[in-house]
């Protein structure tokens, strides 16, 4: 048996795992978990998976939890996200918080030697040089759960790396994807969170539709498989069947295929290198669906995707505020504070004003983060 801690367990992706643990009660064991502010949810969540710890994020509501749950050991704030991340009784810390909070616990689990199964993009976005090295020094698999990486994941094994031509990583293009720019001058909050394909939170609903989400993925996708970017394409992909494709440089190109459903990899990466019945997915019918569509990335129709490339590329402090600007530049949109279009312009703005910094530090980035939030926030 497995013995699972999770950051962020109410949220989507923490949600989902659960669901794996539910249909694999002799499998996996959740011993500890990180909840935000959701106390409904989580008192649900303790009474029937009975963690040994919780970390919330207010110190009033760890008291609250605690009168109520005597058994369990309460935390709370940064520190009880840490606790949760390299609680010793866990093998496998699932990072499913939103944001670049998840680095500093991800990290620190690295160093304790827990097995990672990533769905926290922030992580190797702002600190994929901290986090591969650390990896690497402590012999810690990542697991990627994204289905994009674990499409390209899966489509690795048994293959060698020099043989790789290229990744594509596949796009459905979000809620706006049949648009012109010209059509998304005054779209709103409600439109954009209505994902045709995906069942998401409302941050990366918003992030595909701007296609920052993928991204973000292409800065993933270089850390995780030490792969240049000039080999890393997008590719738009309407139906979302095919999560990812592998090229070798013989032309052959693997794919991994299935319906839209997070749980698949989040129980690949909880089950590696071993598999398990999913029984409550639906099964693939490509009879059924007919048809599979692609369009090539238009970079000057999705500008978030030429941001990420290029600030990828770049590397240093870049990519921290690229991630950073844009969560500060999609809250505001979510709180109806900016237009849509608005959310490229302050993350444009945020990465023509900053001084890169080369090879950054953890106590560098974490200050970047900073400044650059507050940065956006000003102009608002």
């Amino acid at each position: 048996m497995k013995m699972i801690s999770i950051l962020g367990a109410t949220g989507s992706i923490g949600t989902q795992t659960l669901d794996i643990v539910r249909e694999h009660p002799s499998e996996y064991k959740v011993v500890a978990i990180s909840i935000g502010k959701n106390l409904e949810l989580a008192r649900k969540m303790i009474s029937e998976f009975s963690p040994e710890i919780v970390s919330v994020q207010e110190y009033q509501d760890c008291l609250t939890l605690k009168s109520e749950f005597p058994n369990t050991k309460f935390t709370y704030g940064e520190e009880g996200l840490i606790e949760v991340a390299v609680y010793p009784a866990a093998d496998i810390l699932v990072n499913a918080v939103l944001g670049s909070v998840g680095l500093h616990p991800t990290l620190q689990a690295i160093e304790s030697g827990k097995t990672i199964a990533i769905a926290n993009k922030e992580t190797l976005v702002t600190a994929g040089h901290l986090v591969m090295e650390a990896a690497k020094r402590n012999n810690v698999s990542l697991l990627p759960v994204d289905s994009e990486h674990s499409a390209i994941f899966q489509c690795l094994q048994g293959e060698k790396e020099k043989n790789i031509e290229r990744l594509i990583l596949t796009a459905s293009g979000g809620s706006f994807r049949d648009r012109s720019r010209n059509e998304l001058e005054s779209v709103t909050v409600k439109e954009a969170l209505n994902h045709p394909n995906w069942s998401m939170g409302a941050k990366i609903t918003i992030d595909s539709a701007t296609m920052m989400n993928k991204g973000l993925e292409v800065i993933e996708a270089h850390w995780l498989y030490d792969m240049p970017y000039e080999k890393i394409d997008v590719l738009l992909h309407k139906e979302s069947i095919i999560h990812s494709m592998v090229e070798f440089h013989d032309s052959s190109i693997i794919a991994q295929l299935g319906t839209p459903d997070m749980r698949v990899p989040i129980q690949y990466a909880l089950s590696y290198p071993d598999r398990l019945p999913l029984r409550s997915s639906q099964r693939l019918n490509l009879a059924q669906i007919g048809k599979l569509h692609f369009q090539e990335m238009d970079v000057d129709r999705f500008r978030c995707m030429q941001f990420a490339y290029e600030a990828g590329k770049k590397g240093g402090t870049l990519p921290t505020v690229l991630n950073a600007a844009n969560e500060a530049a999609v809250a505001a949109f979510l709180n109806e504070s900016i237009s849509f279009l608005q959310i490229e312009n302050l993350i444009e703005k945020a990465l023509t004003k900053h001084d890169l910094i080369n090879n950054p530090n953890l106590s560098t980035i974490q200050e970047v983060d900073k400044e650059t939030r507050q940065y956006v926030n000003s102009l608002l």
